[in-house]
């Protein structure tokens, strides 16, 4: 009797056992308003890919404002990253290129990784980059899992790209309600954060403490939605990696140089051989948007009205852009991996210099000061850098602190052997992976960042940053420097083999580029974008309001 008992017991025992291990191994189901999603737990870690967040218009409908999802009401396998919007498949030697992903009209899906035990945790959505071209939020790159681990909500998200994401033309503004066009990657951007205040208290995520990061052309897409009075609190910090302040083309007013967005779409469409909006709409998605790339047609948001108000530049000298504390910053090394932004050199140095005085005029020897002839080849890579991303990161910082926010800049140059021997130091993007913690998940062709202490350590300092900084809004790591944010001193955080604290990266870099860019806007009909150096049209003369 005894001996059946015990067996009896044994076999309880044993069958509980059985029974929690299976309730450990459950995939996880949040109930949100969205619907119901079913995901993956993993060390702690829950996983949802592929939630789709608005309905996007495709085949007839294309070129919509992204709709409204009706809940779903049966679980929804959220295991497999979703379908990556068309973009054309990168060739070639690039660091950048990768496989060609799973691509489809139906792409707009978001992703989230959040703590198994989240109770409102800090939202970190994540805009990747890519020229408003390629990328999605599946890259393994983006992976949110070991920023999760820290205590964060992590969201990555797709949104159209290219000819399908940002095409205006008269025929689309005019089945608008609006009367506008364009910006549809910009919509989707907004309409996902729109489901992430409606659905992130589901995943353990708190609506009010959402920041919004991106890199190159993400870090575009935040500026966007720092001007746009339609993403008006729908965050509550902001970051911006590597981001570059064009001038945009207006919807139907020639300025600045650029030609109007609705005129750009009559341009495209006669290129492609079509006759009209329906002629672009039967054409098929990946077709048109590769023909259209080769076209010379080149995506970006355009000056609406309602989406974009003005340039960028004038809604963030005016105060006008989101009062959020922001961080942003650039790379030493932004054009050794985007070389294309390199114009051809002269043929020696004294033929730059001529190049160079012919074209600033008074301004040529600041110029020559800060890229000079005997160094030419140094020079022609760092123009461009500065011309675009360090300017734009030195004008967020004044223009965010004007606004009365912290803002806070770094500088990335860090290099390691495989990146340095290939003549890549502090690339355009290679903050990434540090930031993400996923040293070990890169592109294929990417430099190999080697497993050492030293890299682990820089990579766990830039996420504490990064992570802090969504979470308080101001950014810090356990033993490392106390970043100052920018104010008068002009402050910034060099990180290169470890933070450093230092003030005023490249003295009068931000005063010859903010001159020219003022003397251009004062001018009008001078583009600001993609014309520096020895490509630059002559200086316009001395503007009032310039410095």
């Amino acid at each position: 009797m005894i001996r059946a008992l015990s067996s009896l017991l044994v076999a309880l025992a044993l069958t509980a056992c059985a029974t929690a291990t299976v309730q450990a191994q459950t995939p996880p189901v949040i109930n949100a308003p969205a619907g119901p999603v079913r995901g993956v737990a993993v060390d702690g870690i829950h996983m949802f890919k592929g939630i789709p967040y608005a309905l996007p218009p495709t085949g007839w409908r294309r070129w919509r404002p992204p709709a409204e999802m009706q809940p779903w009401r049966t679980a929804r396998d959220a295991t497999q990253f979703g379908a990556a919007c068309h973009q054309p498949v990168s060739r070639g030697t690039s660091i950048y290129a990768g496989e060609a992903p799973t691509m489809s009209e139906d792409c707009l899906f978001l992703n989230v990784w959040m703590p198994e035990d989240a109770r409102n945790a800090p939202v970190f959505v994540w805009i990747h980059g890519g020229s408003l071209t390629t990328g999605a939020g599946s890259e393994a790159m983006y992976d949110g899992a070991r920023m999760a681990a820290e205590g964060v909500v992590v969201v990555t998200i797709n949104y159209r790209l290219g000819v399908l994401g940002y095409l205006a033309h008269p025929e689309l503004s005019a089945e608008s309600r609006k009367n506008i066009s364009g910006n549809y990657g910009l919509q989707d951007q907004i309409a996902a954060l729109e489901w992430v205040q409606d659905n992130i208290a589901a995943f353990g995520g708190d609506p009010d403490n959402v920041t919004i990061a991106g890199e190159s052309a993400g870090a575009l897409s935040v500026m966007y939605l720092m001007a746009s009075p339609e993403a008006e609190g729908l965050f509550d910090k902001a970051i911006a990696q590597s981001a570059y302040m064009l001038s945009m083309p207006e919807l139907r007013t020639r300025t600045h140089g650029d030609v109007p967005a609705e005129g750009l779409g009559w341009w495209l469409q006669g290129q492609l051989g079509q006759a009209n909006l329906a002629g672009l709409r039967s054409m098929d998605a990946q077709t048109l948007t590769v023909s259209a790339q080769q076209a010379g047609y080149a995506p970006f948001g355009n000056i609406d009205g309602v989406y974009l108000p003005a340039q960028l530049a004038q809604v963030f000298e005016r105060g006008e852009q989101a009062p959020v504390p922001l961080l942003a910053g650039f790379n030493q090394g932004e054009i050794r991996s985007l070389r294309f932004l390199v114009p051809a050199a002269p043929a020696d140095a004294a033929a730059y210099e001529k190049e160079i005085r012919d074209r600033y005029g008074e301004l040529a020897d600041t110029f020559l000061t800060l890229y000079p002839a005997d160094d030419m080849a140094e020079s022609m890579l760092a123009t461009p850098r500065d011309a675009l991303y360090g300017w734009t990161a030195e004008r967020l910082m004044r223009t965010q602190t004007a606004r009365g926010q912290n803002a806070y800049m770094y500088f990335f140059d860090h290099g390691y052997p495989a990146a340095d021997d290939a003549g890549l130091h502090a690339f355009h993007a290679a903050e990434i992976p540090y930031v993400f913690g996923n040293v070990d998940r890169l592109p294929p062709r990417w430099p190999a960042i080697p497993d050492t202490p030293s890299e682990q350590a820089l990579s766990d300092a830039m996420m504490s940053y990064w992570l802090t900084f969504a979470r308080t809004g101001v950014p810090t790591a356990e033993g490392q420097p106390d970043w100052p944010a920018y104010g008068r001193a002009a402050a910034y955080m060099d990180f290169e083999d470890s933070p450093v604290v230092r003030q005023r990266l490249m003295p009068g870099m931000f005063e010859l580029h903010e001159t020219e860019v003022c003397r251009r806007r004062a001018a009008g009909g001078i583009p600001w974008n993609w014309n520096f150096g020895v490509i630059a049209p002559p200086l316009p003369p001395a503007a009032p309001g310039c410095p």
